[in-house]
């Protein structure tokens, strides 16, 4: 009669359970992957399918019985690593829409706000605009593979251990969004500058000619040099996008 003790289990499972758990958690916050379009049962098996595939890239993973008093942690950790993660990719489309809420303001299309279900808050056009672009950057210039790379390479950085609240200390999230929101400003700043400018000069031709309702005039023409500064500087926001990209895989890739 062929016996299967609860080790040979745990050393079966074990390798495959954790990797899951935390692609899983992935899953659940990166953009895109976390759309609602995409079925849960899908999820899981991709989350799975990752995790099954992806054993041969990883070195010798602690054996963790499911009755370890610490198992715990362990499931803390993997969930807390694989939601870090995709915090930190959210961050970088966050920065993005960011330079459109600035850039929309200055614009004067901040009035056109509405509803935005992903984020579960009001967003204004612009915003809304970029935030798609990001997306289909994303998708492009292979974002979804940097994202499952860095969480096979966060096993090498962030090992599967009981220290989840050293994990977390290790990662400062709060500076890759600090670094990460400084860089909206700079992606906006070409277009804010320009926008400024056209203010400037209307508010001296408002000095000048009085008579000039400027008011009718100054939100066709801001909306008229706002829209073809977008389209000058959409071309170019690929740099920018990887760059931020790369920064916030890094700390997770070890690099």
């Amino acid at each position: 009669m062929i016996t299967i003790t609860e080790a040979q289990l745990a050393a079966w499972i074990s390798p495959i359970f954790w990797p899951f758990l935390r692609v899983l958690a992935l899953f659940t916050a990166a953009p895109v992957f976390s759309s609602r379009a995409i079925p849960i049962r899908a999820k899981i098996a991709l989350a799975f399918f990752v995790a099954l595939a992806s054993q041969a890239s990883f070195s010798d993973m602690p054996v963790i019985g499911f009755d370890d008093p610490q198992v715990l942690a362990v499931v803390f950790q993997q969930i807390g690593v694989g939601l870090a993660i995709g915090f930190a990719v959210r961050v970088v489309f966050a920065a993005m829409e960011l330079a459109g809420e600035v850039v929309g303001f200055q614009m004067g299309l901040n009035f056109a706000a509405f509803f935005d279900p992903t984020i579960g808050a009001q967003s204004s056009a612009v915003a809304r605009f970029f935030g798609q672009m990001t997306s289909l950057l994303f998708l492009v210039m292979n974002g979804h593979i940097m994202v499952l790379l860095a969480i096979i390479q966060s096993f090498k950085a962030f090992p599967v251990d009981r220290g989840f609240l050293d994990s977390l200390m290790r990662m400062k999230l709060h500076k890759l969004g600090a670094d990460l929101f400084a860089s909206a400003l700079w992606i906006a700043l070409p277009m804010v500058g320009m926008l400024m400018f056209v203010n400037l000069a209307l508010g001296i031709v408002s000095r000048v000619a009085p008579q000039i309702n400027i008011f009718a005039v100054g939100f066709p023409i801001t909306l008229v040099v706002g829209l073809i500064c977008i389209a000058v500087t959409l071309p170019m926001l690929d740099q920018p996008f990887m760059a931020l990209m790369e920064r916030s895989i890094g700390v997770f890739s070890g690099t």
